[in-house]
């Protein structure tokens, strides 16, 4: 059997700093895309079915059911660039173009990756343009929401004792 060695937040006593939220980037494809501002929404749900044993009326267990993932919305800042436009207008015309899209964390210095979030064959269902008021001096910021079949959560050896 292979020996496993403890990360630190692993060992008693020890204290990790939690990552920081502003500190991510966006992969779509593996392609860095645009400047984001926001991610919101990761989630997932898993439902409970209730049902009682034969024979024993007074306890309702509770088992897993259905698994759902939350849409994922995306907020960044309006540019002249197309590319997410375009992905957008796939899915209008009924020819959805499914992604691998990847949230990415970064540690502390903001250089290295310390974890991830994978989205599988990632769609876009909605988009919200940015509100116009000539009198404020606010970025233009759009909202992307994307659906996806299912997240996966990987860890990089960044920091992990060897």
């Amino acid at each position: 059997m292979p020996e496993v060695t403890a990360t630190p937040a692993a060992q008693p006593g020890n204290l990790v700093d939690p990552y920081r939220a502003y500190n991510f980037k966006l992969l779509i494809n593996n392609v860095t895309e645009g400047h984001f501002t926001e991610v919101g929404g990761l989630g997932i749900k898993v439902e409970t079915i209730s049902y009682r044993e034969a024979g024993n009326n007074s306890v309702v267990r509770a088992i897993p059911g259905r698994v759902t993932y939350a849409p994922v919305t995306l907020r960044f800042g309006l540019t002249s660039s197309l590319e997410l436009w375009e992905w957008l207008m796939t899915a209008v015309e009924g020819k959805v173009s499914r992604r691998n899209v990847s949230i990415v964390m970064l540690d502390s210095s903001g250089s290295a990756e310390a974890l991830r979030w994978n989205l599988v064959n990632a769609w876009p269902q909605e988009w919200y343009g940015s509100p116009l008021d000539a009198m404020s001096r606010e970025l233009a910021v759009e909202t992307l929401v994307l659906a996806h079949d299912g997240i996966q959560r990987e860890t990089s050896n960044v920091g992990a004792a060897a």
